[in-house]
């Protein structure tokens, strides 16, 4: 039996090893500390939607033809199906087009059979980005709509702001799926406001009006993708959208339960304000309040509220999120904050000079910094076990990180312009462009009755052994109730159990030498960890179950 152990460990050894060489697909796992559950990727330069285990190995996945790209975002329904993004790969000659351009959305079942299409490219709106799929089967949808010179002029933008004498600015449709029927709208272009030309339409005081879009304020260089509209969400208690603009460095909030008529004006809906903005926030400077100092988000993606498969009791429900791509000259954050909601006023709360808070209240860095910056793309979600998932999306390095800071598991797309990357290889940035990187828990509906199986990696050459051998060991800690802490220890590693009267322990270095053998009763032991060198060391109970100890002095 020690044979047999001490191959086990030797084996463990060498693929803790090999793992920590790995370049693409699975880099960590610390099984003990990840939440447990599949991994939704669409990466972009090809048209395949994967849904991977823990391990990296693809348990299921939707192909389209060579001929179509992501347009960008894929969801899973509880029911199995698919509602995903997509546009034609060539794009030459489109006549609105920019970096995130979709054009078709479309619903998938299970088997990749086609449920329903819905397109829209053509001179004057194009899809992109983002959808919000709703409780009611409808799905919220954001598209470029051309503004011509004379439109632009006539409401206000300077022409200095016009070097090419069009704006595509953004607007939202809802789509019922039943009828092929857009049921709802709203239109930025009703919610103006400009203190350039006082002959032309929405002139006022813009520090007077945070409710409305300053026309001219732009960080684009005058081009027709003036938002960028990256993201898109929805409140089904509040019945509220929110949208991420970048380019405001701002999220947006806009009130659902107006008609298409009140969503074009200043008055309706449970608000009371049409389709003004409720609530701003990320940079008061777009709406001529605050200072430079009062700025927080920089070009974010993927703005929500935080509710995706969380318990109403989670410390984080019902807040809000956002990626920080540009927060730093080399590194990203992820934030968490808390709007000023009124539910008595059916209000967010205006502060002195702008929306608050005057800053997050939790954020997000990875440890050694850099892994997580991108300029744009990217992703963050708050898993239902304390941890949070990030991408950060232009080097596809996806990562999972606990409260305290620790990185227990780690994977970066293994794509290289679409085609599957080889173990060894060192990615760039822009290789293996990810939108997104979503878990979804175990006992998903969706998964009900599914077979998911591992059916092989995205990657050529997987590191696999690592995995599968660590897993198998954790699978036999399923039926103890056993506790290490603190791990990493500094000098002293209490072990806590719920088990029998007597128990027999082994400590076995990463060389397979026996450190440390006793027995304990009472259901707690203190180990003297000052004399052992650092490193990883594996805990052996009752001649099966095995535990990581890790010391750190």
């Amino acid at each position: 039996m020690i044979r047999n152990l001490l191959t086990l460990l030797f084996v463990i050894f060498i693929c803790v090893g090999v793992q920590a060489q790995n370049t693409v697909g699975l880099l960590s796992y610390d099984f003990s500390k990840v939440y447990d559950g599949y991994n939704l990727m669409y990466p972009h330069n090809q048209s395949t939607t994967y849904l991977l285990n823990n391990c990296g190995e693809i348990v299921h996945s939707w192909t389209d033809e060579d001929d179509v790209r992501p347009g960008n975002t894929a969801y899973l329904m509880p029911d199995g199906n698919l509602i995903k993004t997509k546009r034609p790969a060539a794009v030459a000659g489109n006549p609105i087009w920019a970096g995130g351009g979709g054009a078709i959305v479309e619903i998938r079942n299970w088997d990749n059979d086609l449920i329903w299409s819905f397109e829209q490219n053509d001179e004057f709106r194009r899809l992109h980005h983002d959808i919000a799929p709703l409780d009611n089967g409808n799905i919220l949808m954001v598209s470029w709509e051309l503004r011509t010179e004379a439109e632009c002029l006539q409401a206000g933008r300077d022409p200095a702001l016009l070097p090419d004498a069009k704006l595509w600015p953004d607007y939202i449709l809802e789509v019922n799926p039943s009828t092929d029927e857009v049921v709802w709208e709203w239109h930025t272009w009703d919610h103006l406001v400009q203190d350039f030309d006082a002959t032309k339409d929405n002139f006022g005081v813009i520090a007077d009006h945070p409710e409305l879009v300053d026309i001219n304020y732009e960080t684009n260089n005058g081009g027709p993708d003036w938002m960028h509209v990256n993201a898109i969400d929805y409140n089904e208690d509040l019945k509220q959208i929110m949208i991420s603009v970048p380019t405001f460095s701002e999220i947006w909030v806009i009130d659902h339960t107006t008609t298409t008529a009140q969503a074009a004006s200043h008055t309706g809906g449970f608000s009371g304000r049409g389709g003004d903005l409720l609530y701003r926030w990320g940079n008061p400077l777009a709406y001529q309040n605050g200072t430079v100092d009062d700025q927080v988000l920089f070009y974010q993606h993927d703005v929500q509220w935080i509710d995706d498969h969380l318990s109403t009791t989670h410390p984080q429900y019902g807040k809000m999120a956002a990626f920080n791509n540009r927060v730093g000259a080399d590194f990203s954050t992820a934030e968490i904050f808390t709007p000023p909601w009124d539910m008595y006023n059916w209000a967010y709360t205006y502060g002195s000079d702008n929306w608050g808070p005057a800053e997050p209240e939790t954020t997000f860095f990875h440890p050694d910094t850099f892994p997580m910056y991108s300029t744009g793309l990217s992703s963050v979600q708050v898993l239902p076990n304390g941890n949070t998932l990030l991408s950060a999306g232009r080097t596809g390095y996806s990562f999972e990180m606990t409260p305290d800071n620790e990185v227990v598991w780690e994977y970066r797309t293994p794509l290289v312009g679409g085609n599957p990357a080889t173990q060894g290889d060192t990615l760039v940035i822009n290789n293996n462009l990810t939108f997104r990187f979503k878990r979804y828990p175990k006992n998903y509906q969706a998964f009900e009755d599914k077979d998911l199986a591992g059916v092989g990696y995205v990657e050529l050459d997987p590191a696999i052994d690592f995995c599968d051998i660590s897993t198998s060991i954790i699978e036999n800690n399923k039926d103890y109730q056993f506790r290490i802490y603190p791990n990493p220890a500094n000098r002293m590693i209490t072990l806590e159990w719920d088990g029998w009267m007597l128990d027999r322990f082994e400590i076995y270095d990463m060389l397979g030498r026996q450190i440390e053998s006793f027995e304990a009763t009472g259901g707690r032991k203190y180990l003297d960890t000052s004399d052992w060198d650092p490193g990883i060391y594996l805990l052996r109970i009752n001649g099966e179950q095995v535990r990581k100890l890790i010391v750190s002095h």
